[in-house]
């Protein structure tokens, strides 16, 4: 055979006859695109415009293997993210690619989740970390404990790790997690002298606000890491102990808990808002930063597992807040001056992100922690800060006050 003329590989003729039905796939995805654009480079060599109708953001992404959009379709966030790593697909920012996911969810509808098979599977491995009193100790555990020297690497100066209120957009990140921290005092309503309960004080940082202002603290974790710092830090007015939300004794003047309750999971709401209730004195002030999903994706979100649950926060889960709100009422706590900022979300991430390549680069990291576990945190930040902008998630602060 003249050596010219070569016969297609077996890998050219697989991309030959498979490269349309992956084109199909992009043209749901195509058509899910109502708000926005995906500006794609394919295996093949074409390029296509996905979406592109109206406003919104453009994603750049290049599909190095057409494995990337079998990941996808069949098993949503977790592939997605699998064939990121496995260098199926990149992007120079997948921010845009997750806003995009998320603010088209509804149009998009199941193109982009899980099927039966990845599904049941990721139920079956979830249903280990299911948050009863032992398997909760060890999900916070698995993320909370990978050590102060990690997050004092990247957090602001507070080790606050949840969301700031930003006064405006060029406001430093320690600020805004400051008037955070003031808000949810205020919420609570909370006079020198007088007690409240933390559920979930990561390390100190709100402790250290109300021990300020006079008022006592008891602050909760089931992390070590956490538990030793805040009693290292010597509050005055403030014990924290290695306890469970659901074993907790005695009245409080009012309660807080920060973005504590996406570590609690669904079946566990009626136990946390129990709890709350039982430990308010009457007219007692709970306040409650918390994150929630949007109702029109609640239930296949709830139903499945997604890319953090698999590989970052084992047992979360965010909150339906019409449902959760349901649940607070029937406990006599009324719902009280909700207040969302889920765009300060999408910024706090983006600071974090940047402290967190800054540190990477340095080489500030513990060395225990490899490049695959850092980029797998990049990937975690940016999907986070992506779901933010696109408005299916969000962050609130509500009071609950006892009836």
């Amino acid at each position: 055979m003249d050596a010219s003329v070569r016969q297609p590989s077996r890998a050219s003729r697989f991309s030959g006859l498979t490269a349309p039905l992956f084109h199909r796939v992009l043209d749901r995805i195509d058509a899910g695109l109502v708000e926005g654009a995906i500006e794609a480079t394919l295996p093949d060599g074409t390029h296509r415009l996905l979406g592109g109708r109206t406003d919104g953001p453009v994603a750049i992404v290049s599909v190095h293997r057409w494995r990337a959009l079998w990941r996808l379709v069949s098993a949503g966030s977790i592939g997605w993210y699998e064939g990121w790593e496995a260098g199926d697909w990149s992007s120079p920012n997948l921010v845009p690619i997750f806003d995009l996911f998320m603010r088209n969810r509804v149009a998009l509808g199941d193109t982009a989740r899980a099927k039966r098979g990845a599904k049941l599977a990721a139920r079956v491995f979830h249903t280990v970390r299911r948050n009863d009193r032992r398997g909760a100790r060890r999900n916070i555990a698995a993320h909370y404990d990978l050590g102060n020297d990690f997050y004092r690497e990247w957090l602001d100066e507070t080790l606050t790790y949840s969301s700031a209120i930003f006064a405006h957009a060029d406001e430093p990140l320690a600020r805004g997690q400051q008037r955070k921290l003031d808000a949810i005092l205020d919420r609570t309503g909370a006079k020198a002298g007088e007690r409240v309960l933390e559920i979930g004080c990561g390390w100190g940082s709100f402790a250290a606000t109300a021990a300020a202002a006079g008022v006592q603290v008891h602050a909760l974790t089931l992390s070590t890491e956490q538990q030793e710092h805040v009693a290292a830090r010597g509050l005055p007015g403030v014990t924290v102990s290695l306890t469970d939300y659901r074993d907790v004794t005695g009245t409080f003047d009012a309660v807080a808990s920060i973005e504590m309750v996406e570590a609690v999971g669904e079946a566990y709401w009626p136990a946390y808002l129990q709890t709350i209730a039982r430990v308010l004195k009457p007219g007692g002030r709970a306040a409650i930063q918390y994150i929630s999903i949007a109702d029109d994706v609640f239930d296949p979100y709830a139903g499945g597992v997604d890319f953090i649950q698999r590989y970052v926060f084992p047992g979360g889960l965010l909150l339906s807040e019409s449902r959760f709100r349901r649940i607070a009422e029937a406990n006599e706590l009324e719902w009280r001056d909700r207040h969302a900022f889920g765009l300060d979300y999408a910024e706090t991430l983006r600071q974090w992100r940047d402290r967190f390549d800054v540190a990477a680069r340095g080489g500030r990291l513990p060395p225990r922690f490899d490049a695959r576990f850092q980029r797998l945190w990049q990937f975690y930040l940016m999907y986070c800060e992506g779901g933010f902008r696109g408005g299916g998630i969000d962050v609130a602060q509500v009071t609950l006050v006892k009836r």
